[in-house]
């Protein structure tokens, strides 16, 4: 599946593009919200699988409104854990590292950010779990997932349609990269991506990408190590790299970079 076909569905504040594989489609909301938050919804035979929630009110109501013919048995809960709103009586799906990233973690810090940030707009209620999971494959709805747990939450495999869900890629924007080593291990988890051959991969923060968007994101990681050992400071690295992405959006995540090389 290439990562342009699809077809769109203009809502009033986001968008749904929708990915058709015959037997199963794919509904990627785009939400136009302020931190760029994307949902997926994997649907086969009336039932779907929603991947992530979003955090805002209105966006809350919005993608609810559009899933109201399907039957939704499950939400699987990973990056996200605010947004307890949505969906409220549907059973949701985290691993016990994932909710405890949301509930104390650096995810319930990220919430309480984002609650300062944006105020009574954004939903700061984290997501009751109700089926804590572990690794390996999971049926929900009719369909299989493969559930890899990761630091903070859990990425998610999709073998129906040769697609994997991970927090962030994003090939033309800044990534929260917290040193060196963050950096080799996505690097390591993009290489892997490549070696099984995905056909889309789905991030909580950008539409689905492909293997060329991988490839040019483990080269922006290797140049961001190569800027940091020459670099002396954070004014100086933060300067190199804009000198080097100079159209790359996603400010704020570079500043969170840079304050992880140098602290």
């Amino acid at each position: 599946m290439n990562k342009n076909t699809f077809t769109t569905v203009k809502l009033a504040k986001g968008e749904m593009n929708i990915y058709d594989f015959g037997t199963i489609k794919l509904h990627a909301y785009k939400t136009n919200d302020f931190i760029d938050d994307e949902v997926f919804a994997v649907e086969k035979n009336g039932k779907a699988v929603v991947i992530e929630s979003p955090c805002f009110f209105d966006n809350n109501k919005e993608l609810e409104e559009y899933l109201k013919d399907i039957e939704v048995d499950g939400v699987l809960v990973a990056y996200h854990g605010a947004g307890a709103t949505f969906l409220l009586n549907v059973p949701k799906y985290s691993t016990q590292n994932a909710k405890e990233y949301s509930e104390n973690g650096g995810g319930k810090a990220l919430i309480d950010n984002f609650t300062a940030a944006f105020g009574e707009a954004f939903d700061n209620s984290v997501h009751k779990i109700t089926n804590v999971i572990g690794e390996g494959k999971i049926n929900i709805g009719g369909i299989d997932f493969i559930i890899k747990q990761t630091s903070e939450a859990f990425d998610i495999e999709i073998p129906e349609i040769n697609a994997v869900y991970t927090h962030m890629l994003g090939h033309d924007c800044h990534s929260i990269v917290a040193g060196k080593d963050h950096a080799d291990a996505i690097i390591a988890q993009l290489n892997g991506y490549i070696a099984k051959g995905y056909d889309l991969i789905l991030t909580s923060h950008y539409t689905p990408e492909d293997l060329k968007d991988a490839k040019t994101k483990i080269d922006y990681l290797e140049n961001l190590k190569k800027i940091a050992e020459k670099c002396e400071n954070a004014e100086q690295f933060k300067a190199e790299v804009n000198k080097e992405y100079p159209n790359y959006s996603g400010a704020n995540y570079l500043d969170m970079t840079t304050g992880f090389f140098f602290s």
